[in-house]
């Protein structure tokens, strides 16, 4: 039986690696909470770019063109099914579930921005 404190004579072998060399790779966990951080600050940075603030009452359009006031806060979904820059929610004017998306309210006229205002989607506590 050999004495594993006796001395290899044996050279070391080249190829193989050096502790040093491994690099951590991130495991699925961290790259999840790397892609939900980035898709929030990517839809922040969308909001304050055109000028809607960075959560709370934003005025939105469905696809059926009625305009309301409804809850956008980045990276969260009360009321709505989040697809990226647009969401799925119940529409109070229409009273139909619609594709919906932020509009700027510099853009409307003060009949519309008024109509918008006095309809809410739904009041989250």
């Amino acid at each position: 039986m050999r004495d594993p404190r006796a001395h290899d004579p044996s050279p070391p072998d080249p190829s193989a690696d050096h502790p040093s060399d491994h690099r951590r790779r991130p495991t699925r966990r961290q790259l999840r909470i790397a892609f939900a951080v980035v898709t929030v600050a990517a839809e922040a940075l969308m909001l304050k770019r055109r000028g809607y603030g960075l959560g709370g009452d934003v005025l939105v359009r469905c696809r059926r063109g009625h305009l309301y006031t409804t809850m956008w806060i980045p990276g969260a979904s009360v009321t709505s099914v989040r697809l990226g820059w647009w969401r799925i929610q119940y529409c109070p004017v229409g009273r139909h579930v619609s594709l919906v998306t932020p509009v700027d309210a510099a853009g409307l006229s003060a009949a519309d921005r008024q109509a918008a205002t006095d309809v809410h989607d739904l009041r989250v506590p």
